[in-house]
């Protein structure tokens, strides 16, 4: 079924601030972390061949936001309501709860991130993981907390005018970084053969992987917010258009920075690692002009996430599938109760970089791998609709765009399972299986059975990768 855009809604979210929430979601840390951790993975040659990978298929999800946004517009709440609709109401359920994880850890990491560019000018606040980091971290978070309680509206502006001000220093880090780049230092074994600690061309793509992916994490902030948009057309404009401006800064920031320092330096590099390449060229006022940057980049990534750690909540809650609470809404119309949780979590997760020493790059990976299983689910859902002529109309050649798009789209989901490894797929199942207590309380309150077909043979699954992970833990041979 093809649907219609209906007619616009008052008060709703423009497509600037849609294309603002894209580009906010995606432009948090990462791209300031980016030269040190992709140095670590790859040699310039194997960064290239990632990033076209990763361009291509993340542009091809992309385009699957896009036309599911466009076509399906009786699909509110974007990656949740696509899982749903495709699989069944405890796939659904999962996509949403995996979505959720990964939001909350990223905005965890965001947290992690700040305080230890704090910790540039403050070095009590060290690598972002101190007690006084924590503490810090701890008022920052609930100082956005009781701002968003005001209202999503107000809390989407803010977002708007943050991400507007962390795009200015990436765009002269740019400019600057052009008249400095080197083609000898970019091309200096550019294949990583005198490394000893990168392996393989084929190891370094693939170690780099989840890396890119997550600075392309927020692609699909758009859709969650679908019920919202004043225009349904813009949803999927704004997935477009966000993700093809980051893109451009992303791959720009990675590509000078290896002209400018070696790869060995690079990867030796603290986070941000941006900071300390800028002020090689200009000296220490680079670093700072960067850190601020950063500071602001992730007070809007901050805001951003935390936006969708509830949104998320909210939308699956109204969709029936997490528990009735979820969709409580404040006189502000915010779900003060979805945040509340959201938050906690984000909470809990900071006191526990006190003892494992959680870094940014830890964080990021493992909520990377939290969200390749709703990616890919979105992708087949979208696959499944081009096949029945729903994305592009029922003609051969329409078709064929369906699959050419949507097939890409699945198969790049698939390889980041593959490049994921399974470390972090265990470590997936181990935080996807306690979810089962919400979908229960939700199906009860239904008064229907709480899995139907395959829906238990899946969760026994899921059960048996979470007791493995945990004794894998327990054992030493896992860690966080």
């Amino acid at each position: 079924m093809v649907v219609q855009e209906t007619a616009p809604s008052r008060g709703g979210l423009r497509l600037g601030a849609l294309t603002a929430l894209v580009v906010g979601s995606m432009i948090g840390g990462g791209i300031f972390a980016l030269p040190q951790n992709t140095a670590s993975s790859a040699a310039p040659g194997a960064m290239l061949i990632g990033w076209t990978i990763s361009a291509l298929g993340m542009l091809a999800l992309a385009w699957v936001f896009r036309l599911l946004a466009d076509r399906r517009a009786d699909l509110d709440g974007g990656i949740y309501a696509y899982a749903k609709a495709g699989f069944g109401n405890y796939v659904g359920f999962l996509s949403a709860w995996g979505y959720w994880i990964s939001a909350w850890i990223g905005t965890t990491s965001y947290l992690v991130l700040l305080l230890s560019t704090l910790g540039y000018f403050l070095p009590v606040f060290g690598d972002g993981n101190t007690l006084w980091a924590v503490i810090a971290a701890s008022a920052l978070l609930w100082t956005v907390h009781a701002m968003v309680l005001r209202g999503i509206t107000g809390a989407v502006l803010a977002n708007q005018v943050a991400t507007v001000a962390k795009v200015i220093p990436l765009i002269l880090f740019v400019i600057i970084s052009a008249t400095a780049f080197q083609m000898d230092i970019f091309t200096a074994d550019i294949w990583g053969a005198g490394s000893t600690d990168l392996g393989s061309v084929m190891d370094q793509v693939r170690n780099m992987m989840l890396i890119t992916v997550w600075v392309f994490i927020g692609i699909e902030g758009a859709g969650v917010y679908s019920a919202r948009a004043r225009r349904r057309s813009d949803v999927g404009k704004a997935t477009v258009l966000g993700f093809l401006g980051v893109m451009v800064l992303l791959v720009s920031v990675n590509v000078l920075s290896m002209g400018i320092m070696s790869r060995a330096e690079l990867a030796g590099l603290k986070d941000p690692s941006m900071a300390y390449v800028l002020e090689s060229v200009v000296g220490p006022w680079g670093a700072v002009l960067v850190s601020a940057g950063l500071v602001i980049s992730l007070l809007g990534g901050l805001l951003a996430w935390m936006l969708l750690c509830t949104e998320i909540l909210f939308s699956a809650s109204k969709g029936m599938s997490m528990p009735a609470f979820l969709r409580q809404e404040n006189a502000n119309r915010v779900p003060a109760k979805a945040l509340f949780l959201s938050n906690a979590m984000i909470q809990i997760f900071l006191v526990l970089t006190l003892f494992n020493e959680s870094t940014y790059l830890a964080l990021a990976s493992l909520g990377t791998s939290m969200i390749l299983v709703p990616y890919l689910l979105s992708a087949v859902f979208a696959l499944r609709c081009g096949m029945r002529g729903e994305l592009y109309g029922h003609g051969i050649a329409g078709r064929r765009r369906a699959m050419c798009v949507t097939g890409l789209a699945a198969l790049y989901s698939l390889w980041l399972l593959y490049a994921a490894g399974v470390d972090y797929l265990l470590l997936s199942a181990l935080l996807y299986t306690p979810g089962i207590v919400l979908y229960v309380q939700a199906r009860r309150e239904l008064c229907e059975p709480v899995f139907r077909r395959r829906e238990g043979v899946l969760f026994s699954l899921l059960l048996a990768g979470a007791v493995v992970a945990g004794w894998m833990l327990y054992a030493g041979y896992l860690s966080l």
